[in-house]
C-alpha cells in the first residue's frame, strides 16, 4: 500500500476529536509529500537538523511536531520552526526554551514529558516532579513559552494491561494538573500518547493527539 493509502486507514481508525502526529523522522521528504498531498498536515520530527532540512523544503503550512529529546545546545536552531515541542523533559530545558523564545520574540508551544514507563532510557519528569512543578506554580515565570498539556509513552512490552495501566497514570497525572482551577491554567488541553502500536488503547484511555509512523511510512529507512 502507497503512503496515502496507509494514511487515509489510519485516519478512518482515528476517533473524531483526536489528532494525528504522523511520525515522519528517519524518512524523506518526497514521502511526506505524498501525506500531504493526501491532506495531512502535522508530522513528527526527533532530531533538530533533520526537522530544519525539511521544513527548508517542504510546505509552509505543515505544523511540525518536535517529539524526540531536544539537546540544550539545539533549542536555540528550533525556536520558531516547530508548531508543538512535546518533549520537555525537565525544567532546565523548559526555561532554556523559554529565554530563546524571549529572544527571537516568539511564543512556542510545549508539552510536559512525564516518565512512567518501565524503561530507565526514557526521558522525563517523575509523576511527583512533573506535579511539584505545578503546586510551587513553576510556569508563572515563563513569559515565552505556553504549555499546552502533557505527553507520554507507555513501556516498550507485549503486556497490554501493563500499557493501559501506564496510560492511565499518564491520564491521571494530566487530569490533575488540567482539573486544578486554582492554578488558572488556560489551554492546557493536549494530552498527546500513543504510538503505531499501541495509540487505540492510549485513545480509550483519554489521548487525543496520537504519534502514528510506521503504519503510515512503513519500517524506518536510516
Amino acid at each position: 500500500m502507497s503512503v496515502k493509502e496507509n494514511l487515509l486507514e489510519v485516519l478512518k481508525e482515528i476517533p473524531q476529536g483526536v489528532e494525528l502526529v504522523a511520525v515522519s523522522k528517519f524518512h524523506p521528504a518526497d514521502m511526506i509529500m505524498e501525506a500531504y498531498e493526501a491532506g495531512q498536515r502535522c508530522f513528527g520530527e526527533s532530531r533538530v537538523q533533520e526537522l530544519l532540512e525539511k521544513e527548508k523544503c517542504l510546505p509552509s503550512d505543515i505544523k511540525w511536531h518536535f517529539i524526540g529529546h531536544l539537546q540544550t545546545n539545539k533549542v536555540r536552531q528550533l525556536i520558531g520552526k516547530a508548531a508543538l515541542i512535546e518533549s520537555v523533559d525537565s525544567e532546565r530545558l523548559l526555561r532554556l526554551i523559554d529565554a530563546e523564545s524571549t529572544k527571537a520574540g516568539v511564543v512556542t508551544r510545549v508539552l510536559m514529558q512525564v516518565h512512567v514507563a518501565q524503561e530507565e532510557t526514557k526521558f522525563g519528569f517523575s509523576p511527583d516532579e512533573l506535579l511539584d512543578f505545578f503546586s510551587r506554580r513553576g510556569f508563572e515565570s515563563l513569559t515565552a513559552t505556553h504549555i499546552c498539556g502533557v505527553m507520554g509513552m507507555a513501556s516498550n512490552t507485549d503486556d497490554l494491561d501493563r500499557v493501559r495501566a501506564d496510560f492511565r497514570n499518564i491520564a491521571s497525572i494530566y487530569r490533575k494538573i488540567a482539573d486544578d482551577e486554582s492554578l488558572g491554567l488556560r489551554g492546557f488541553d493536549v494530552l498527546s500518547m500513543g504510538m503505531s502500536g499501541d495509540w487505540q488503547i492510549a485513545v480509550e484511555e483519554g489521548a487525543d493527539l496520537v504519534r502514528i509512523g510506521t503504519r503510515i511510512f512503513g519500517a524506518r529507512q536510516y
